[in-house]
């Protein structure tokens, strides 16, 4: 049997997005720029699919720009941000749970002058919005806050922190990194009031290669790329039309079955925390199960590394933390304060809506007998 557990790192294509790349490779495979009728063609379909994105998001289409993923679509939304916002002064806060994409963006802009405040979380891996609060001052800028963790699936309460910021930084620009939350958990852009927010499709079942970052309207966020008028001349570039299109697809279908599909994780999650507590009385679960499709459990004592490749054996994939990561130590469960062998030991297993209880109970098997392993040797 073959389990794949990492959907947090990448998921499968579902048919829907997989149709619609290859349509737009052999057939719609027109520039949208061009007038003739192909290009029109390819126009229409680019279209339509920042239709769908938007449809999923739940904002106007006008709003939806298109990049190469989420990396990107945080790197434009801080970089941009601060570009267009430096003038009015140079603080910047977000938080010690940020994905890479931002952390490291932030780290760049530290040493063009802004000023990082970095926000801990508490035990359960989020971050209040009263810290956040405590953290406004007059010269505060740009805030960047996830919504959903992307290692222990911790949920941000983004809308009580704009809110504040509104109160107290009224110019200011809130990004929020939703990779993890788009049709994982119920937000639209106006519910979360942010001005920014960073999407991927490869997350939700769609190919690789396509993001956006969503504008609020009357933003004029100012573009980092140099090139054509693509994107209403903000991101140039030819636009990858057949990763779009299958952004577009995946997001209508995942759209469609949100609501069966969110249940179903939470009941997997659920399940598979229990049935391992009860097998491994030892192991920790991370966090409170936030969001329906990460579980972040660890057994102390043994190193994430080896019950990874015990696992990886029997046919099974998850992961010790982010993708991008690529074996360091977890910044995330470290900012929590866990203890160190708890750290050491974690895994992170993520669901989707594809998985299935018989996958749950082969994983758990497998890694009670992982553990039993291990130890006798």
């Amino acid at each position: 049997m073959t389990v794949y557990f990492d959907n947090s790192s990448t998921t499968r294509v579902c048919p829907e997005a997989a149709d619609a790349v290859v349509r737009a490779m052999t057939e719609s495979y027109g520039n949208p720029s061009n007038t003739h009728a192909r290009g029109r063609e390819a126009k229409r379909i680019l279209e339509e699919a920042r239709t769908q994105v938007a449809d999923a998001l739940g904002c106007d289409p006008a709003e939806i720009y298109f990049t190469s993923g989420g990396t990107e679509s945080d790197n434009w939304a801080l970089m941009a941000g601060w570009q267009l916002m430096r003038h009015r002064g140079k603080r910047i806060v977000s938080t010690a749970i940020e994905h890479d994409a931002v952390r490291n963006t932030l780290k760049k802009l530290e040493r063009d002058g802004a000023q990082v405040v970095t926000l801990m979380p508490d035990a359960a891996g989020r971050v209040s919005a009263d810290a956040l609060t405590e953290a406004l001052t007059e010269d505060t800028v740009l805030v960047s806050v996830m919504l959903v963790n992307n290692e222990t699936g911790a949920v941000n309460d983004i809308a009580a922190m704009t809110a504040e910021v509104r109160k107290r930084c009224p110019n200011a620009l809130f990004h929020t990194d939703a990779v993890q939350g788009l049709l994982k958990i119920p937000f639209t852009p106006k519910g979360l009031g942010a001005d920014l927010i960073s999407v991927s499709s490869h997350k939700i079942h769609g190919p690789k290669g396509a993001g956006a970052l969503y504008i609020r309207k009357g933003l004029r966020l100012p573009a980092i790329l140099s090139g054509g008028g693509q994107e209403n001349q903000r991101r140039p570039g030819t636009e990858p039309l057949p990763a779009i299109a299958g952004f577009g697809a995946a997001a209508a279908a995942g759209k469609a079955a949100f609501a069966d599909s969110a249940d179903g994780m939470r009941r997997l999650r659920a399940y598979t925390a229990e049935k391992i507590s009860e097998a491994l009385p030892d192991a920790v679960i991370t966090g409170e199960g936030d969001a329906p499709h990460i579980l972040n459990l660890s057994l102390p004592g043994y190193r994430s590394e080896v019950l990874l490749n015990f696992l990886d054996a029997e046919g099974i994939a998850v992961s010790k933390g982010s993708a991008c990561r690529k074996g360091a130590r977890s910044h995330v469960l470290e900012a929590m304060g866990l203890p160190m062998p708890v750290i050491d030991g974690a895994i992170r297993v993520s669901f989707c809506r594809y998985n299935t209880a018989e996958e749950c109970d082969y994983f758990i098997e497998k890694l009670t007998a992982a553990a039993k392993t291990i130890r006798h040797r």
